[in-house]
């Protein structure tokens, strides 16, 4: 069986694709893809995570894979995080390192199973991209959000314009505040050609 790359993740349809494909990913993940490809949008995500919010929390951490956000959060073990994925056998990873509070089995284009107004912040890499999750799941993320709580969401810049990104950030004014877009790079100079160019929108802005 071919390992898992990242053209099988950016083909995904469902939910069902998802558990599988990171089911036979979570082992080689760390060591494969985000070592091999040079793998920095976690990192960046996490430092700018650091940078906004005023060291309030909880976190909720969503598509939180293997936990490579919270490895690099300056604030882990000072701020509180819960991991949310859909792939239990990803979260199974991160749970061996123990970052977080809390482990949470979830799909994000279904019913959310939390509380309202539950996180202080809340963080993303590399979920909303090709394959995974849409602009429509924004709304379940502010609905577990408590006022004033500062949002940093990565986001694929091809998704962000083929999904309507745009058009759903605008529909959502009245509802954020200081929605800030930094273009970044996705990976280092260490990544295989045809990913090389790959950038993202790292979306910073707070629920009003």
């Amino acid at each position: 069986m071919d390992e898992p790359d990242l053209d099988a993740a950016y083909a995904l349809e469902t939910p069902e694709d998802n558990r599988k494909l990171y089911a036979e990913w979570a082992g080689s993940y760390d060591t494969g893809f985000a070592s091999d490809m040079d793998y920095r949008l976690p990192q960046m995500v996490a430092l700018v995570l650091a940078e906004v919010m005023d060291g309030t929390g909880p976190v909720l951490d969503v598509g939180a894979g293997t936990g490579l956000v919270a490895q690099h959060f300056p604030l882990r073990g000072v701020v509180t995080m819960d991991a949310l994925d859909i792939s239990p056998d990803m979260l199974a990873v991160a749970a061996q390192k123990g970052l977080y509070r809390d482990y949470i089995e979830a799909d994000l284009t279904a019913a959310l199973d939390l509380a309202d107004e539950t996180y202080g912040a809340v963080v993303s890499s590399g979920t909303f991209t090709h394959g995974h999750v849409g602009p429509d799941a924004l709304d379940a993320l502010l609905r577990v959000a408590k006022p004033g709580a500062v949002f940093v969401l990565s986001i694929n810049a091809e998704h962000f314009e083929a999904r309507g990104f745009a058009a759903k950030f605008a529909a959502l004014e009245p509802h954020i505040r200081d929605v800030e877009h930094r273009i970044v790079d996705i990976y280092g100079p260490g990544a295989d050609a045809a990913h090389a160019g790959d950038q993202a929108h790292i979306a910073v802005f707070w629920r009003r």
